[in-house]
């Protein structure tokens, strides 16, 4: 999109942030946090950017959090939440 720009990570919250498989520092490219050493198998782990929020699941549990997302279908509505009028 024209004049759209990629949130940035702020540097503070950088350099906390830590890749969950690898423990190394995480650098932003573009819409994703990428580490900085590659996995056990030689390779360069890459993170979402969703919203301003990293989403830093191992590739493994991504799948199964994006499928538990699209599958609540309730709008954050639980039942037993209503207050009795007074």
């Amino acid at each position: 999109m024209p004049g759209f720009t990629t949130p940035l990570i702020s540097p503070e919250l950088l350099s906390v942030l830590r890749c969950p498989v690898t423990g190394s520092a995480l650098v932003q490219e573009g819409e994703e946090l990428v580490a900085t050493s590659p996995n056990v198998d030689g390779q360069t782990l890459r993170y979402t950017i969703e919203d301003g929020i990293p989403l830093l699941l191992p590739p493994e549990l991504l799948a199964a959090a994006t499928s538990a997302r699209s599958d609540q279908h309730d709008g954050g509505q639980h039942n037993g939440g209503r207050h009795a009028a007074k």
